[in-house]
């Protein structure tokens, strides 16, 4: 990767060498995108202009991409009619080339001195983007303020990376202020910590800008270059679990030691309470969705079954095989779950998986019960192979929950201090009533009940023999 001499001149050269590296703008197009790609790779697809972008290809460890980057000392990267058509020219060679594209985002928004044709032109970036979703991986690292059509661009794109200076709003500060009448600035609007937290629009936020454009080489070669399945050393995955199986836990630990190295988790602080991490799995890239117990208890709600949907449509359309951990208790019930459309968003997910066409393998380590047992890549949604360690439940909920229901006159016929035991009978018998796992065997929804230090072997194995698919659609955001 590229290393400016800005940081290592001083001591080495001439006063006039030193003053020189120190006047180097760390806003021009070049000294980003040469932070951002191999050296020596770089070669300019678009002319170096007033039009405000400038446009590449390149390479990140020798993955080839297309990169481009806006011009934040010219009119603040605004976008003119010009600057559009090199974005557009640069997703014409993406897409023809069949390689990642990535933007670094500083931009104003569309140049206001050209009126409509501006809005014209940032229309026809988006059409681009649009035509490309699915086709090939696009990655936006915001590392300034990116407003109006600035801000759109970014979202319309499969990985939002935000430095700790980006900031993404729609319009800024000074109009919401004029317009509504609060008191806001740029941070708190558009900032890492509300996109990161509440709104979802960034998948990954990084303290400066030289993280942020290290994470793009990461998902870049994550996505670009997928890899080949080999041999993988096994790893005792079931101390993850605590003893006693009502206790929370947090899953991350499970995810890190089946994957080869950590990965990179996407909007790991929106909808906390499921993981969506790429990384790689005996060399190959997937994409591994888990439930967290340890935030809401693992339930699905309509915010995390939205943002696993999304991960499960962006691996499909790029042929990243998943890995769908679960350990879930059900929908997180109450009004404003239902007020905010869990029913409309939990569907989502529901439809993702029926409509991917990657392997996919699900493992149930613990609990699976109701509608989330179904959304999780059951059988019924076409999983590849599903796995369960010896402590998975599967039941239409919980055995006490269930038996308080469907017993709940004879339970209620008893003294309240014989209650706590009837119910630990009736449940028992229940489990067995209703199946548990060995009915689910029986049926055909679990293949195989295997170990916990067997886990990474036997995912990687189906995933090895399993014929590669991608699924023929885009990756809309959700």
């Amino acid at each position: 990767m590229t290393v400016l001499d800005s940081g290592t001149a001083a001591g080495r050269g001439t006063a006039a060498e030193t003053a020189e590296a120190a006047a180097v703008d760390s806003r021009d197009p070049l000294v980003r995108l040469g932070h951002l790609l191999d050296e020596g790779s770089i070669r300019p697809i678009t002319p170096e202009d007033r039009s405000g972008v400038l446009a590449v290809t390149g390479r990140v460890d020798g993955v080839p991409v297309v990169a481009f980057c806006s011009d934040a000392r010219i009119q603040g990267g605004a976008m003119g009619a010009e600057g559009c058509e090199h974005i557009v020219h640069a997703y014409d060679v993406a897409v023809r080339e069949r390689v990642p594209v990535i933007g670094v985002w500083h931009c104003g928004g569309a140049r206001l001195a050209e009126g409509v044709e501006s809005l014209h032109a940032v229309g026809r970036v988006f059409a681009a983007m649009t035509k490309a979703s699915g086709v090939v991986p696009q990655i936006s690292v915001v590392v300034g303020p990116a407003a109006g059509g600035a801000a759109y661009g970014p979202a319309l794109t499969d990985i939002v990376i935000l430095a700790d200076n980006g900031r993404i709003f729609v319009t800024g500060p000074d109009v919401v202020r004029s317009v509504t009448g609060e008191q806001i600035d740029m941070a708190a609007l558009g900032g890492p910590e509300p996109h990161s937290k509440r709104s979802g629009v960034v998948h990954v936020v990084t303290k400066d800008e030289p993280e942020a454009l290290l994470k793009a080489r990461q998902l870049a070669g994550l996505l670009g270059h997928q890899g080949r399945m080999r041999e993988v050393d096994e790893v005792d995955l079931g101390d993850v679990l605590p003893e006693n199986p009502r206790r929370a836990y947090d899953v991350h630990p499970l995810v890190k030691g089946l994957l080869d190295d950590p990965g990179v988790e996407l909007q790991p602080k929106w909808a906390p309470n499921i993981v969506t991490t790429l990384g790689r799995l005996g060399g190959r890239t997937v994409g591994v969705i888990a439930n967290n117990p340890m935030r809401l208890g693992g339930c699905l709600d309509s915010a995390s079954a939205e943002k696993a949907a999304r991960f499960v449509r962006m691996c499909d359309a790029f042929g990243v095989p998943l890995v769908v951990l679960v350990d879930v208790p059900g929908y997180l019930p109450g009004v404003g779950q239902e007020h905010d459309g869990v029913v409309r968003r939990g569907a989502k997910l529901l439809h993702a998986f029926a409509e991917a066409s990657v392997p996919r393998v699900t493992l149930i380590t613990r609990k699976a019960y109701g509608g989330a047992y179904i959304a999780m890549n059951s059988r019924s949604l076409g999983a590849t192979r599903v796995f369960a360690w010896p402590t998975m439940e599967v039941a239409v909920m919980g055995a006490v929950a269930a038996v308080r229901i469907i017993k709940r006159r004879e339970i209620a016929a008893v003294p309240e201090e014989e209650r706590a035991a009837l119910e630990a009978r009736l449940a028992e018998e229940h489990e067995k009533a209703a199946g548990g796992l060995q009915r689910a065997i029986d049926l055909g929804v679990v293949d195989e009940v295997i170990e916990p230090a067997k886990t990474r072997g036997a995912i990687a194995r189906v995933l090895a023999q399993a014929t590669p698919a991608r699924g023929a659609h885009g990756n809309i955001p959700l």
